[in-house]
C-alpha cells in the first residue's frame, strides 16, 4: 500500500516537473498549432519547403538567431562570476563561520539583502551609477551586478561546509610541520572541494538565468541566452522558434543537474570525489 503511494508520488512530481516541456517540445516543432487542437495542424517540416525564411529549429540553428553568441556569451560570464564570487566567498566563508565579532548577525542578514531587495530597485539604481562609469553596456558591468545576488548562494553554501569540517584537521597538519600554504591546499581544499563545487555549479546556474540586470546593464549590445529568449515572447506570442529558444535556454540547467547527480550527492561529502 505505502509503495504504491511513494510511487504515486513519484509520478506526480515527474508529471509537474516535466509536463510543461511537452507542449514546448510540441511547438517548437510546430508550424500552426491554435485552439483547441491537442496537437498542430501544420508542422514544420511540412512547411520548411514552402518558407522562403527559417522557421522553428531552422532559424534557431542560423545565425540569425544569434543563439550561438547569446550561448558563448552566458557561458563566458557565468564562469567569470563563479570564479570570482569562489575567490571573493572563500575567506570570508571561513571567517563567518569559526569567527565570532560584534556586528555578526547584522552582517549576515546585509549579506542576504541582495535576495530580499527586488532586483529593479538594485538595476535602476546601479545603471544611474554605471553609465557615470562607462560599465554600462559592458561585460564588466554585467559580471560586477551578477555578483551581487550571487554572493548570497556562494557564501551560504561555503559557510556551512566550514561549519561542518572543523579546524581540528588543520591544527594537526600545523602541528605536524606543515605551512599555511600547506594546510589550504592539502588539507582545507581537498575537504572543500564538494562544497566548493555545489556552490559553483549552484552559482553559474544562477548566473546564467538572471534577466533583468543583464536587460539592465547589456543595454542591448550585451546578449545573453535569457535576454535573447525575452525579446523572443516579449511581443506576448510563444511561436516555434521561441518554444525551441526556451529549451536550449534550459540545456545548462539539465547538464548542471546531471554534474549535480554525479558530484554533489550526499555519499560525496561523507567519502570525497575519489570514491
Amino acid at each position: 500500500m505505502f509503495l504504491r503511494l511513494h510511487r504515486s508520488a513519484l509520478i506526480l512530481v515527474a508529471v509537474f516537473v516535466l509536463g510543461p516541456f511537452v507542449p514546448l517540445m510540441i511547438q517548437s516543432f510546430a508550424f500552426r498549432w491554435a485552439w483547441p487542437d491537442l496537437l498542430p495542424s501544420t508542422w514544420w517540416l511540412e512547411q520548411r519547403e514552402k518558407s522562403l525564411l527559417p522557421l522553428a529549429w531552422d532559424y534557431v540553428l542560423s545565425p540569425y538567431s544569434r543563439i550561438l553568441e547569446a550561448t558563448l556569451n552566458t557561458i563566458l560570464i557565468g564562469i567569470v562570476v563563479t570564479a570570482l564570487a569562489l575567490v571573493i566567498c572563500l575567506p570570508a566563508a571561513r571567517v563567518l563561520a569559526r569567527e565570532t565579532f560584534p556586528g555578526k548577525h547584522a552582517f549576515e542578514f546585509f549579506l542576504a539583502l541582495p535576495l530580499i531587495v527586488p532586483e529593479a530597485a538594485i538595476g535602476i539604481s546601479l545603471l544611474m551609477v554605471f553609465i557615470k562609469l562607462g560599465l554600462a553596456g559592458s561585460y564588466l558591468g554585467i559580471i560586477i551586478v551578477h555578483l551581487i545576488p550571487t554572493i548570497p548562494y556562494m557564501i551560504r553554501m561555503l559557510t556551512a561546509v566550514y561549519q561542518g569540517l572543523g579546524a581540528e584537521f588543520e591544527e594537526q597538519a600545523m602541528v605536524l610541520g606543515a605551512t599555511r600554504w600547506q594546510v589550504l591546499r592539502l588539507v582545507t581544499l581537498p575537504m572543500l572541494m564538494p562544497g566548493v563545487i555545489a556552490g559553483a555549479l549552484f552559482t553559474f546556474l544562477v548566473s546564467s538565468n538572471i534577466f533583468l540586470l543583464t536587460f539592465f546593464m547589456g543595454q542591448g549590445k550585451i546578449i545573453t541566452l535569457p535576454t535573447l529568449l525575452f525579446s523572443k515572447i516579449s511581443g506576448g506570442t510563444l511561436d516555434a522558434s521561441a518554444a525551441g529558444i526556451a529549451l536550449v535556454v534550459t540545456i545548462p540547467g539539465v547538464l548542471l543537474l546531471l554534474l549535480s547527480e554525479r558530484f554533489i550527492r550526499e555519499e560525496a561529502f561523507g567519502k570525497g570525489f575519489g570514491s
